[in-house]
Order: structure tokens, then C-alpha cells, then sequence
């Protein structure tokens, strides 16, 4: 991708599909549009482009290339998030692991050894929880 092409999220195709989030950002740049006249054009490049242009006084070419600056900016900014969750992610995936293969034979072996006792202990935190959940119904 070079500084002349840009990329699909930074295109006018792919303005609708993050319009919604830049509803704000547009708004903090240009406060005279409405929300509601913004949400009418259902997110249409060319008619967010009109809208802005002839509400703000500024040129239909110079409303685009801010509206397309924006769009990078806000891609950009996505991918950066995505960047620094991938880690935390692989993280949570590791202790998912770890607490399945050392919690796992904890709770399995009780189980097994006395199936009886382990059904009636989850009845009764069922009941339980049903009488809890049925009186805090009828008191609110």
C-alpha cells in the first residue's frame, strides 16, 4: 500500500461500514452538522460529503480528504488496539490451559470417587439458588 493508494478502511467503501463509530469524530470537527442529519445519509460517503460541505461553507474536495484522514486515522488506530490485545489474548489462552489441566483432576476425582454425593451437593446448591432467585423476584 503506498501514500496514493489507500487502503480499503481508509476508502469511500469503507466509510459505511465504520460510519457509526465516526459519528463522534465527526461531529468534534465539524459541530454545526447535526447528529440526526449525519445518521440520514446512512452513512453514504458522498452524501455525509454534501451534507458537511454545504452546512460547513468548506469544499466538497477538502471535506473528503479530512473525512478519508479521519477514516486512517481511525483504522489506524484499530489495528493498534488489535495489536495490543493479541498478547493479552494469548495470555488469557494460557491460563485457560493451565487452570483446565490443574483444576480439571481437582474436581473430576471428588466426582468420580463419590458420584452420589457429588449429584446431591449439585442439587442442593440448585435448590438453593432457585429459592434465592425466586425470593428476590417476589420482593422487587
Amino acid at each position: 500500500m503506498t501514500a496514493e493508494t489507500p487502503s480499503r478502511a481508509a476508502s469511500p467503501e469503507g466509510f459505511r461500514d465504520r460510519f457509526e463509530t465516526l459519528i463522534p469524530t465527526i461531529q468534534r470537527e465539524w459541530p454545526a452538522v447535526a447528529r440526526q442529519t449525519l445518521e440520514a445519509t446512512r452513512g453514504s460517503f458522498d452524501e455525509v460529503v454534501e451534507v458537511i460541505s454545504s452546512q460547513t461553507g468548506r469544499t466538497a474536495s477538502a471535506v473528503k480528504d479530512q473525512l478519508l484522514d479521519l477514516l486512517e486515522v481511525a483504522g489506524d488506530q484499530t489495528s493498534r488496539l488489535a495489536d495490543n490485545l493479541a498478547p493479552l489474548e494469548a495470555q488469557l489462552e494460557n491460563l485457560l490451559d493451565e487452570l483446565n489441566t490443574t483444576l480439571r483432576p481437582r474436581i473430576e476425582k471428588p466426582v468420580r470417587e463419590r458420584p452420589l454425593m457429588a449429584i446431591g451437593i449439585a442439587t442442593g446448591v440448585g435448590v438453593l439458588l432457585g429459592l434465592l432467585l425466586a425470593s428476590g423476584r417476589r420482593s422487587s
